[in-house]
């Protein structure tokens, strides 16, 4: 008897299973459609609200990040249509995934600062995608992007540096190439005894011949320091903020080659040693 029971419950719950599958099997089977249209469409309006916020004008670092909202958005949509299909109460689920998102956001407490911190680049725009900085703690670098969480700076020497969006925006931002022209600030040391008027012309020479620098502002050399073994003369020739580096190595080099063709010494550090007999 127990088990005709048995067997009657079994046929009972697999005919209950069969039904349910039945039932649901055309549910999930839209849903699957519906999630792989969805995300081709979705796709493609990122991809054409891209090129819409490019071709207007606007700054790559800030439509970069629209972009990056516009796709968050409607796939929360999309997650949310399909969660319908299936009769869940789209009105709770947002509340409990809200009461969720505040949890998470307690514990990652961090994390969400470094997204507050983008939203402030975004906002206050210190710097854009391929501007030349320099970020308190010495890393210098061209910005290569500005995402939720990370400024990404992209060496001279192709290194890749990621910096938190807090610890760039709680610390000194120097935008190197923000304005389009930038001063290029060179000191060079010469000897107590070497002619200062003679080697300012020859910086300036240097400086004529440099394909980079501007003639507006004119370059100037003044003597910058009397140091303990050198008189140092600094100059700060201008040029486009793409050639900041060249202009840099050009100067440091050529000067040295005219310096020492003039028979202009650069001093350097010195130990005299003296001996005596007891």
């Amino acid at each position: 008897m127990d088990e005709d029971n048995f067997l009657q419950n079994g046929t009972g719950y697999l005919d209950k299973g069969i039904d349910m599958a039945i039932g649901y099997a055309p549910k999930v089977l839209l849903a699957i459609i519906t999630l792989i249209i969805g995300f081709w469409i979705i796709k493609r309006i990122v991809a054409f609200s891209t090129k819409a916020i490019a071709a207007s004008g606007m700054d790559l670092s800030l439509s970069r990040f629209l972009s990056s909202l516009i796709s968050i958005g409607l796939k929360i949509m999309l997650l949310l249509s399909v969660a319908s299909m299936f009769g869940v109460n789209t009105t709770s689920f947002i509340a409990i995934f809200s009461a969720l998102m505040v949890g998470i956001g307690m514990a990652l407490n961090g994390t969400l600062g470094h997204v507050a911190s983008g939203v402030m680049l975004m906002i206050f725009k210190p710097f854009k995608v391929g501007d030349l900085v320099t970020i308190g703690g010495g890393q210098t670098g061209t910005v290569d992007a500005i995402t939720a969480f990370n400024t990404t700076l992209k060496t001279l020497d192709n290194k890749r540096i990621i910096i938190s969006n807090s610890n760039v925006t709680g610390n000194d931002i120097t935008n190197i190439s923000g304005q389009g022209e930038v001063g290029v600030e060179l000191t060079f040391g010469i000897g107590y005894d070497d002619d200062i008027d003679k080697a300012r012309e020859i910086i300036l020479e240097v400086g004529r011949d440099c394909p980079y620098i501007l003639s507006v502002p004119a370059q100037g050399v003044v003597v910058a320091e009397l140091a303990d073994s050198s008189v140092n003369l600094a100059t700060r020739p201008f040029c486009k903020s793409e050639h900041y580096w060249d202009t840099l190595f050009y100067m440091q080099e050529n000067v040295k080659k005219q310096f020492d063709k003039h028979d202009i010494g650069i001093p350097y550090q010195t130990i005299d040693i003296n001996m005596s007999k007891n």
